[in-house]
């Protein structure tokens, strides 16, 4: 069992900045896959990037590629989502996931365990 807690989102305008954290439970950290999805309201919730087990091998959706930086901290049992170049279309509820598959994980349904979500705001 993984429990999930997010934090970090907040009100930022656009062009700006933010940091999510993902903090797990559990000693196992480092063998699931771990990833972000988004939510945004009326929207489907949606894979935003994902950092594998073990490789660390990233992956992103394009919206966000050379913007958005996933990784993690083993030590610390954290993954962290760091987000620049913020844009009105990424304001959202982010969700932290964590997957037992291997790597890249893109569904939904690849994920076992999932956060609460934290919001994103961004004015524009």
């Amino acid at each position: 069992q993984v429990q999930l807690v997010e934090s970090g989102g907040g009100l930022v305008q656009a062009g700006g900045s933010l940091r999510l954290s993902c903090a797990a439970s559990g000693r196992t950290f480092s063998s699931y896959t771990m990833g972000w999805f988004r939510q945004a309201p009326g929207k489907e919730r949606e894979f935003v990037t994902s950092i594998g087990r073990y490789t660390g091998n990233t992956y992103y959706v394009d919206s966000v590629k050379g913007r958005f930086t996933i990784s993690r901290d083993t030590a610390k049992n954290t993954v962290y989502l760091q987000m620049n170049s913020l844009k009105f279309e990424d304001t959202a509820v982010y969700y932290c996931a964590a997957s037992k598959g291997p790597g890249p994980v893109t569904t939904r349904t690849g994920y076992d365990y999932w956060g609460q979500g934290t919001q994103v705001t961004v004015s524009s």
